[in-house]
């Protein structure tokens, strides 16, 4: 069973081209032309309780089908092994071993089922562990960067409060569709051309499929850079820098986004008509998102500065 998990933690100008990309956020140099993770506090992350062990940082990756834990954690808290699993990530298909998560607590969630959790590289997660849409589907992700945090809440349909206050016309409220757990906003559009947009918190960059990229055929691209996954495997592809991207009542201006068909929008059904993941770099815009699972609704309030997102209409 092929087990998606939709990332891209880092990414970076390639060696042999001059003009660099705009860097991930929470991404340093390691010395051999990708940027890496930095330390964990880099990164937004939420405290996750693994069987009732201390809390540890996890990163909320709404792009992700399950959840995973780092092998350095498994391996302090000694945790059973599980099968080997194929694991999709945004690089490709690769065997990555499990181990049995007895039970995992994060705010109102209390999953107790057992459960089998990828293992893998702290260092290429930026954190001990991502939190998944398994554990997501009924709850709402507050993110607030005015604050540098994100928490999971009770959704609004289970009559959990909203995390923030919407100040007059400040909050656009998005009606999305759920396809396999995962929200997708259908109304939205990159350079005037319709586009399916898919929310990827734990991504920091963001990404377009090449339907998309043949959308921009006149339009020079910027490249080449490199792309790491969770699992560590690198990808080098071409970026450019959108002058407008439209989620149904606000739009974004100078958005990084880099394009390659990754197994994600396969998965989605999203490989032959444009459609993008749209990282943390472009939620950044906004001074809150929520996205609230159940109740199918994504809730960004507006920023002061209007320069970078603004309001339609």
């Amino acid at each position: 069973m092929l087990t998606p998990l939709l990332i891209a933690l880092a990414a970076a100008p390639a060696a042999t081209q001059e003009t660099a990309a705009p860097p991930a956020a929470g991404a340093a140099e390691d010395g051999t032309g990708t940027l890496a993770l930095g330390d964990v506090s880099d990164r937004m992350t939420v405290p996750v309780s693994i069987n009732g062990s201390t809390p540890q940082p996890f990163i909320i990756d709404t792009g992700a089908e399950r959840s995973v834990i780092s092998r350095q954690l498994a391996g302090n808290l000694r945790l059973l092994p599980g099968p080997q699993i194929t694991l999709t990530t945004m690089t490709g298909s690769t065997k990555v071993p499990t181990v049995v998560v007895p039970s995992l607590s994060m705010g109102p969630v209390r999953d107790q089922r057992a459960f089998n959790a990828p293992a893998l590289e702290a260092a290429h997660m930026g954190a001990h562990g991502l939190v998944g849409i398994e554990q997501l589907r009924t709850h709402m992700v507050s993110i607030d960067f005015d604050k540098e945090r994100m928490s999971v809440r009770p959704s609004r349909r289970a009559g959990g409060r909203r995390s923030f206050v919407p100040v007059g016309a400040d909050e656009i409220v998005i009606t999305a569709k759920n396809r396999f757990g995962q929200l997708i906003v259908t109304e939205a559009s990159f350079e005037g051309a319709k586009v399916t947009v898919v929310l990827d918190t734990g991504s920091q960059i963001s990404i377009g499929n090449m339907a998309l990229q043949r959308k921009m055929r006149r339009t020079r691209l910027k490249g080449p850079i490199v792309m790491t996954s969770v699992t560590g495997d690198k990808m080098t592809v071409n970026y450019h820098i959108a002058n407008r991207v439209q989620l149904g009542g606000v739009s974004l201006g100078s958005v990084p986004v880099a394009f390659a068909d990754i197994p994600p929008f396969e998965h989605f059904g999203l490989s032959k008509e444009p459609a993008l993941m749209l990282g943390m770099d472009a939620l950044r815009a906004f001074r809150r998102v929520e996205i609230d699972f159940p109740d199918r609704k994504v809730r960004f309030l507006m920023p002061r500065q209007r320069a970078v997102a603004t309001r339609l209409g």
